[in-house]
């Protein structure tokens, strides 16, 4: 048996937007189906949202996203907010979106796309634990973790 795991992103209305955007970070084919594509009448306002995003490259990144329809989306409180403070990284955010590579360059390559209108938490650089590492929230509001993989002596 064989399982995968692939985060699957919510947004409000520019699913597309975010998906277009990680597919020229990191590379691969973009998949959009919209909810006037599944049959919703063309006038209705969500028609042209995304009911179903996902960018997949080769090298075995994906990620999926859809835009929340508008009903579902009231009352819903914005994303808490990820800092430093005192040398340490606070956060209330329920996740991170991890990407781990093999080496500095090929991380820091991504860190540089990704990091186009972010908000840097943690600037990426060499870490006790890793050749390098960075945090970062991207300009959709998607906390990232990007590093590259260290080796360990066994225990």
């Amino acid at each position: 048996m064989s399982i995968t795991t692939t985060a699957h992103l919510n947004f409000r209305g520019n699913a597309r937007e975010a998906l277009e955007f990680y597919r020229s970070v990191f590379g691969g084919e973009i998949m959009v189906i919209t909810y006037g594509d599944f049959g919703m009448p063309k006038e209705l306002p969500d028609a042209g949202k995304v009911v179903w995003g996902q960018v997949a490259a080769g090298d075995g990144f994906r990620v999926m996203a859809y835009d929340v329809p508008s009903q579902a989306g009231a009352g819903i409180a914005p994303a808490p907010a990820t800092r430093r403070e005192h040398g340490m990284t606070l956060t209330g955010e329920p996740f991170f979106l991890s990407v781990r590579g093999e080496t500095v360059d090929e991380v820091g390559a991504l860190w540089e796309k990704l990091a186009d209108g972010a908000t840097i938490v943690e600037a990426y650089g060499p870490a006790q634990w890793a050749p390098a590492f960075g945090m970062l929230t991207d300009r959709f509001g998607i906390t990232w973790i990007l590093d590259v993989a260290a080796q360990y002596a066994d225990a």
